[in-house]
């Protein structure tokens, strides 16, 4: 006989979540606009599906809203804090750009390269 099954999941549908978290399912819905690092997948038909760790931050933001009283704005950094998670540092429009317009250049150069005929052998 082999070790015990885990009963963890590595993916939960939305109606989980919802009964795991006792949240309705349009708090949910409403969550992941106010806090952009909570990303559910979808599956091939389109179902939500969420992580473990969203499931583990959804109760943390439940706990953080309901007990302590804190307002989204600071459940938002506290659970990036907790977790990990950092926003992404924004680029400047002009730096972007620059960007931008170095790889158009380096690909252009690249077809460039590829559009040129061998060179004929003698």
């Amino acid at each position: 006989m082999g070790a015990p099954k885990s009963q963890a999941k590595l993916f939960y549908k939305i109606e989980e979540v919802s009964r795991l978290t006792a949240l309705d399912r349009e708090t949910i819905e409403n969550w992941e606009k106010e806090f952009p690092f909570l990303l559910p997948g979808t599956t091939g038909d389109g179902h939500k599906i969420f992580r473990a760790k969203d499931v583990e931050m959804i109760r943390r933001i439940k706990e953080l809203l309901d007990q302590r009283k804190v307002t989204l704005a600071g459940a938002r950094r506290k659970i990036e804090e907790e977790f990990g998670l950092r926003p992404a540092h924004p680029v400047h429009p002009d730096q972007l750009m620059k960007t931008l317009c170095q790889v158009r250049d380096q690909l252009q150069e690249l077809a460039a390269c590829i559009e040129k005929p061998p060179p004929k052998k003698a």
